[in-house]
């Protein structure tokens, strides 16, 4: 993993953190299928983002999606939130996720709940190496 020094100038920060998101693949425009996993094993750029998604429907994923979205939106919903934390057990609809103002939703929080939604219904929740 790369280590960075934290510089004194904000104009020197700023292209630091230009280069962290770089490394991380932030602005990385390949979407072929075919392109390597090279990010950290825990991203979905890396080793993770390889796991196949298996014995799903998508009637799973849509579920997922919904529990994704009100799992995102803990400060607007707080009774939606609780009840997506209850996984495969949450009363919810789609519906529900009409209720949102997605102009105050982090696109990529739904993304990484999603994923670990799908990871759960899976059963390989958490996909890291070494965790538990």
């Amino acid at each position: 993993m790369k280590t960075y020094d934290m510089p004194e100038n904000p104009k020197d920060f700023k292209k630091l953190w230009t280069q962290i998101e770089n490394d991380l693949g932030h602005h990385d425009m390949n979407m072929d299928r075919n392109r390597p996993y090279y990010g950290q094993p825990h991203t979905d750029t890396g080793a993770r983002g390889a796991t196949e998604i298996r014995g799903i429907t998508f009637r799973d994923l849509r579920d997922c999606f919904i529990r994704a979205v009100c799992l995102s939106g803990a400060q607007q919903h707080p009774d939606l939130f609780a009840e997506a934390q209850k996984g495969e057990q949450a009363a919810l609809c789609e519906n529900d996720v009409y209720r949102f103002d997605f102009e105050k939703l982090d696109p990529m929080a739904i993304y990484l709940n999603l994923s670990v939604e799908v990871e759960k219904i899976m059963g390989i929740f958490p996909n890291i190496p070494g965790l538990e």
